[in-house]
């Protein structure tokens, strides 16, 4: 797996999950636990969903070279 979420988009996905776990508590609602989706993808540097699309927030020094 190739780095293809740079730091800007972690950051991103990190407040986003945090939001959705505050309104799935707020809510007392186990949709609170999509959660994981983004702070997953922001933890591990890697979205499949990227993929297809070839999309890469990454600098180039940011990405993994190990193969």
């Amino acid at each position: 797996m190739k780095c293809n979420v740079g730091k800007t988009d972690k950051i991103i996905r990190v407040i986003i999950g945090l939001v959705i776990i505050v309104i799935g508590i707020y809510y007392q609602s186990w949709w609170g636990l999509l959660a994981i989706i983004p702070l997953f993808t922001a933890a591990v540097s890697w979205c499949p969903l990227y993929l297809p699309f070839g999309i890469s927030t990454c600098k180039i020094e940011e990405k993994d070279t190990s193969d």
